[in-house]
């Protein structure tokens, strides 16, 4: 789950129990750090107990409710501490920034209209190329390109061909 869904929660809690930015953003950080660093449940209990203790009005304890709940249910998806440990992206922007560098900047171009078969094969040569897998790719075509234009190259290249003058 990206980890900016969470932060937004996180936010929401604030404004319940602070009314000074400097101590929402206190609160905040100390949050979402834990949440990072897998504590996910200790965060939930936390939030819980500050409602216990600060007797927050129905209204914000209902608000408090839906966010423990939200983020009680999506915590198996928030293992960050394991995900940032094996390199994955946690947020996001790194994935729409890929695809809008992978896909929006080639497909989206003024007047371009395209049909899903012509946009899937740009889309091939896009990540082709991108990839650094060019050359390759290119020799690779020309191997499969002579053998559907030559299939029996084969077969004639065994027989010795004398010139006759």
């Amino acid at each position: 789950m990206d980890l900016l869904h969470a932060t937004s929660r996180i936010w929401d809690a604030s404004k319940l129990f602070h009314t000074k930015h400097e101590d929402k953003l206190n609160f905040i950080e100390d949050r979402v750090l834990r949440i990072l660093q897998g504590q996910v449940k200790g965060v939930i209990q936390g939030l819980k107990q500050m409602a216990s203790k600060r007797k927050l009005s129905k209204k914000k304890t209902e608000k408090l409710r839906k966010i423990c709940n939200y983020l009680k249910k999506n915590q198996d998806r928030m293992h960050y501490d394991h995900y940032l440990e094996k390199g994955y992206p946690i947020a996001s922007g790194v994935i729409e920034d890929a695809c809008r560098h992978f896909v929006k900047d080639r497909m989206e171009r003024a007047g371009m209209r395209w049909t899903i078969k012509g946009a899937q094969a740009m889309l091939d040569i896009r990540s082709v190329y991108l990839n650094e897998h060019w050359d390759e790719f290119t020799r690779f075509r020309i191997k499969k390109i002579n053998s559907e234009l030559y299939p029996d190259h084969k077969i004639v290249e065994k027989f010795e061909w004398k010139i006759v003058a």
